[in-house]
């Protein structure tokens, strides 16, 4: 075995290691904020404003499918515009007053 992958390993376990710590410690502090007086509220709090901004989160992906779609479509009426003036143009010339 390669030292390399055996350092790879170890980071990548430490990491793990450390998500899971960080994982524990963060659930341990919604079970002592939810037994203080008025805790579970804030907790509902907490998960209400958590599904709010996952909500946002999408819709702001969504936003990015739109400006394409806009984009598509502005260039197609600017193509359009073009076309009709030059049609315009061609049809109907302009005379010089007599």
């Amino acid at each position: 075995m390669s030292p390399t992958s055996t350092r790879g390993r170890d980071s990548r376990s430490r990491e793990k290691d450390f998500v899971s710590r960080l994982t524990d410690a963060g659930e341990e502090a919604l079970q002592r904020l939810s037994e203080l007086p008025g805790g579970q509220k804030a907790v509902t709090a907490l998960n209400d404003l958590r599904a709010r901004v996952d909500e946002l989160g999408k819709k702001v992906r969504g936003i990015d499918a739109l400006e394409a779609r806009v984009a598509t479509l502005e260039k197609q009426v600017a193509e359009l515009k073009s076309k009709r003036a030059t049609s315009t143009s061609r049809t109907n010339p302009k005379r010089s007053p007599s």
